[in-house]
């Protein structure tokens, strides 16, 4: 027999470079000033490390296309893999939906042409239609896109960052570089935070493509470590010519990258080009995050986690199209909320959409480490090709402290920390408070089509 046809190591690689390297979040993650050097470091160290360990032990010791939400349901059982589940694929439209928001404001800034709110909507629904539709395909069938995304995305980091020395040496440095600027002070950023340990989620994607993998057991930790350590070095060298370019307190968290390119070098062909690059990668995110959001929703679905319509699979290519479809109806819906009269929302709408986005994606890994301790714990057997390498204490610690930092990330981005953020805040909040009562009614009704209750590997 011939080798296992799959896609290869270097689409891995891109597929983590692609999924976990999210332009648009750089700005919001510059918006902490000088101190993101430090919350960097300290969250690669304290939530990263751990994180990505045990996703590659149990991305190679439980192979299912279910990935996070198998092992949380393997762990703790039918109702925290419901919850899990639906928190992961809630995330999905609405990031979707904040992306579209992007479009026309950035055409308009490289192009100087103005739209109209039902032109923006249509572009807006564009774009997420296309990126639907993209879903449609097998993963193997899109590695010119995975690959493509990834090195696009990576072009307009080194870009970035090589222009903010360029302008740093020729204007000096628009933020104050003392060494006490690195260091956290009072509340300053804390929304924001969010966004850097939103910028490591992902690596468990790869662990729906097991099937279209050669060796995953090899393949996934090498990839997780691998790309991990390119992508924390991309953010800080992205991060570091933002920073040069705009004033901490001045970074838009909506189009912060754009408004700094645009301030290096104006209104030139190399910041036209930047703009088409920063739009053609969103469509790259999609694509990747798509192929395990919607596997995730697929499973879920038919372990009675999710409602059936996500698990409605394509009889000709197997893909989880009914899930597609439902994403791109939820995104266009949210995208009407534009047409609200209401100032709150109209200002801020990337932020508000993606903010959400994000909490609830954060939410989705908060069950995932004491399952990671249960499956320790309670299947111990279970053949292990590679375990995490800490013990008993450290363990505990390993899988708490991400846990903690979750938690506080989420109240800290929906939460007002200020008066003076109560506003932009409260539609966040009420969004926030609405979306998880939904998920509870989704759990339950998703429930009745059960014959039992899965308590897990206990």
């Amino acid at each position: 027999m011939g080798e296992k046809k799959g896609i290869s190591f270097l689409t891995i690689i891109s597929t983590v470079i692609c999924v976990v390297f999210v332009c648009e979040a750089a700005a919001p993650a510059a918006a902490i000033g000088n101190q993101q050097f430090f919350w960097w470091i300290f969250l690669i160290v304290t939530f990263l490390i751990p994180y990505g360990l045990a996703v590659a032990e149990l991305g190679t010791t439980y192979d299912s296309d279910g990935g996070i939400i198998d092992w949380i349901r393997d762990g703790l059982g039918d109702k925290w893999a419901a919850r899990a589940s639906y928190y992961y694929w809630v995330n999905y439209p609405f990031w979707i939906a904040s992306l579209a928001t992007m479009f026309p404001p950035i055409l308009s800034m490289a192009f100087g042409i103005q739209f109209s709110l039902a032109t923006s909507l249509i572009i807006e629904l564009a774009f997420t239609w296309i990126v639907t539709f993209m879903a449609f395909s097998k993963v193997s069938d899109s590695e010119w896109v995975l690959n493509g995304g990834a090195i696009i995305k990576v072009a307009i980091a080194v870009v970035v960052g090589c222009m903010g020395i360029w302008f740093a040496s020729q204007h000096g440095f628009a933020n104050d570089m003392s060494p006490q600027t690195f260091l956290p002070s009072g509340l300053n950023g804390l929304s924001y935070i969010s966004i850097i340990i939103f910028n490591f989620m992902g690596f468990e994607v790869i662990c729906t493509m097991t099937g279209d993998m050669k060796n995953p057991k090899v393949e996934i930790p090498r990839a997780i470590i691998m790309g991990g350590a390119a992508i924390a070095v991309i953010y800080l060298f992205c991060g570091f010519g933002i920073g040069a370019a705009i004033p901490a307190d001045k970074i838009d968290p909506d189009y912060g990258m754009i408004v700094a390119v645009q301030t290096m070098v104006g209104n030139s062909w190399l910041f036209k080009l930047i703009c088409v690059a920063f739009l053609i990668t969103f469509f790259a995110n999609m694509a990747s995050w798509s192929f395990g959001v919607n596997s995730v929703a697929a499973y879920a679905a038919q372990t009675g986690n999710m409602p059936k319509v996500f698990g409605k699979m394509n009889p000709k290519t197997g893909m989880p199209d009914g899930a597609a479809i439902t994403n791109g109806v939820v995104a266009s819906l949210v995208l009407c909320i534009q047409l609200v009269p209401v100032k709150a929302i109209s200002d801020g709408i990337f932020w508000m959409l993606f903010s959400l986005s994000v909490v609830f994606l954060l939410l989705t890994y908060v069950p995932m480490f004491p399952a990671f301790m249960n499956l320790r714990k309670n299947d111990p057997n279970r053949e292990r090709v590679y375990k995490m390498p800490f013990k008993r204490g450290l363990l505990k610690a390993a899988m708490i402290i991400p846990m903690i930092e979750l938690v506080g990330v989420i109240v800290t981005t929906v939460v007002p920390l200020s008066a003076d953020e109560v506003s932009s805040k409260m539609p966040m909040l009420i969004g926030f408070f609405v979306l998880l009562a939904i998920g509870e009614v989704v759990r339950v009704a998703s429930a009745r089509g059960r014959t039992e209750e899965y308590h897990g590997l206990t």
